[in-house]
């Protein structure tokens, strides 16, 4: 964990549709890898309030962690950190 790193990452994964995305675009690659890094600074992207709420109350009490971005250009991703810390998965939407 660097010192801007909130939290462990775990092993760090992408949905088949984001892979090949990231394989074939390098400025989406980009995006991924921003939105990893805000992701695990506890910065949760484009989510309501409330869902920013949950994700602080998820830090303290070891709950799962979900954020949301989006970049002109670029199709929307999620990115999910499970409770246990074990992995975070970078998907879109429609593939939940």
């Amino acid at each position: 964990m660097n010192a801007k790193q909130r939290f462990p990452s775990g092993t760090l994964v992408a949905t088949r549709g984001v892979a090949e995305r990231m394989e074939k675009d390098a400025a989406f690659a980009a995006f991924v890898q921003k939105s990893l890094q805000r992701h695990l600074q506890g910065d949760w992207g484009c989510v309501c309030q409330e869902d920013k709420e949950e994700n602080e109350l998820a830090l303290q009490k070891g709950f799962r962690l979900f954020s949301a971005y989006e970049e002109e250009g670029q199709p929307k991703i999620w990115i999910i950190t499970e409770a246990d810390r074990s992995a975070t998965t970078v998907l879109f939407p429609e593939e939940y």
